[in-house]
Order: C-alpha cells, then sequence, then structure tokens
C-alpha cells in the first residue's frame, strides 16, 4: 500500500464501508451525484459470513471501487483498528479485485451521531444505524476530496 496519497477519480457507484471487529458499516453512492446513502450493516460475527454478506452487495450494486473508513487519533496517529482496517481492505481488493480507496474516518462515528441526533434518534437507538449512517459519511467525505489513500 501507498504510504503517499495518490489524486484518484473514480467514475460510478461505489460502496463504502465503516470497518468494526463486530459490526460492519455499509453505505452506498454514486459519483456522478456525487452522494451517499446509508445501505446496511453487516452484523455478522465470522468473517465467512461476514465476505459472504459483502460479496452479496457487491453483486447486487456492482460498484466501480470500494471506499473503506481508516481510523487514527487525533494527531493522525495510527488507531488501534488502523492494522484490521487495512487488512480488511487488502482482503475486499484479494476477493473482488476492484479498487480499494482508504479514507480519513475521524471524527465519522461523532459526525453520524450527530446526523441521527438531528433526525430524533438518541442514545441506544442510534446503535443500529450508527454504523451505516458512519459509512455514508465516510463515502461523502471520498466524494467531497480529491486526495486520498489507493490500494492499487
Amino acid at each position: 500500500m501507498p504510504d503517499k496519497e495518490v489524486s484518484i477519480v473514480i467514475r460510478g457507484v461505489l460502496l463504502g464501508f465503516d470497518f468494526g471487529t463486530k459490526r460492519i458499516g455499509v453505505a452506498v453512492g454514486n459519483s456522478i451525484s456525487g452522494t451517499a446513502r446509508a445501505l446496511t450493516t453487516v452484523r455478522e460475527e465470522k468473517n465467512q459470513e461476514r465476505f459472504a454478506a459483502i460479496s452479496k452487495l457487491v453483486g447486487e450494486w456492482d460498484p466501480s471501487a470500494l471506499v473503506v473508513g481508516l481510523p487514527s487519533h487525533d494527531s493522525g496517529e495510527p488507531h488501534e483498528l488502523t492494522r484490521l482496517c487495512r487488512l480488511f481492505a487488502q482482503r475486499l481488493k484479494a476477493r473482488f479485485d476492484l479498487p480499494i480507496i482508504l479514507v480519513d474516518e475521524r471524527y465519522t462515528s461523532a459526525a453520524a451521531s450527530s446526523q441521527l441526533a438531528e433526525m430524533g434518534v438518541y442514545g441506544i437507538k442510534q446503535k443500529p444505524l450508527l454504523d451505516q449512517i458512519a459509512a455514508q459519511t465516510i463515502l461523502q467525505s471520498y466524494f467531497n476530496e480529491s486526495s486520498l489513500e489507493r490500494i492499487t
């Protein structure tokens, strides 16, 4: 994986992922409209089941690329999940042979929680939606930014 940022443009449908050890939020978006929307949350515990669910989504949406949120601390230093997110991204690349774009996901969970609060969803009621809204925020940030890291 490149250590530096590279500028890339992908056209068409993209799937965005907010990776977690218990859940993976998924969003879908289109580069032409430049908008993303929450899609679903993958809740399967075993990797085989997780990737089967993701494979179904890839087959259904036929994306041009996959966008994965990459966590880091406020300082930019790697987060405890950074290595696992990179591994998840590499596995996506190996399984689907699609361009993988890594996007800084700092503050996406807070942004997702705020967005849900604006919709009148608070506290424990946010949990089922939080990961997919975070994925939407990650994917939307791809559409809003021009310099991102790609796994080729």
